[in-house]
């Protein structure tokens, strides 16, 4: 069977939440702090077609599915979030594939003639678009990277750009941390790592 469009496999996702799962998905959306944002009145009271137009219409097919993907785990729509990323899984290969061969290793090092790191390249992308710092924190502690006490502080901090902005100013600084961080990413934000990738 062929895969589906990813427009399609987005309304499909939203079409599957129940009503309060859907309306906690839009205030989600209307939520979020990166530019560019959704009007209210694009969504408010607006059918799950509606929202998924907005959606590619706002941020291209590639960038709605990394958003949608991540506030669907935001809100601990799990379930929905992997039929959608198995759904989209062929299309977004194929075109990541290609992407990554220009954009430097699998690892997010150098490659050829490329002399920044993907962490250092993409920095502003990553600081507003990484929203689940926890999981790169921990990785990071139990590589030893980081202390403890660096850990608590960082958690601390009320927001993800902060949290992100304190990575970079820190162990960031480190090729090695650099390494490991990407690997998380590319765990936990595959979607993100390819839209990324793709941007010149």
């Amino acid at each position: 069977m062929a895969p589906k469009t990813i427009r399609k496999a987005i309304a499909d996702a939203l079409e599957d939440l129940s009503k309060s799962d859907y309306d906690k998905f839009c205030f989600y959306l209307l939520s979020r702090e990166e530019e560019p944002k959704v009007r209210r009145n694009r969504v408010e009271d607006k059918g799950f077609l509606v929202v998924t137009e907005v959606l590619v219409k706002t941020f291209t097919e590639t960038r709605a599915l990394t958003i949608t993907l991540q506030i669907l785990r935001e809100i601990d729509c799990n379930d929905v979030a992997d039929r959608l990323e198995k759904d989209t899984r062929a299309n977004s290969s194929n075109s990541g594939s290609a992407a990554e061969s220009s954009a430097g290793g699998s690892d997010g090092t150098p490659s050829g003639a490329e002399a920044e790191h993907f962490v250092d390249k993409h920095q502003l992308q990553l600081i507003n678009r990484v929203y689940h710092v926890s999981s790169i924190l921990d990785e990071l502690l139990q590589k030893k990277f980081i202390q403890k006490e660096f850990y608590k502080e960082t958690l601390a901090l009320p927001t993800s750009e902060a949290q992100m902005r304190k990575l970079y100013l820190g162990p960031l600084q480190n090729t090695a941390c650099k390494d490991i961080f990407y690997k998380v990413l590319e765990k936990d934000n595959q979607y993100l790592i390819e839209d990324l990738k793709k941007m010149k």
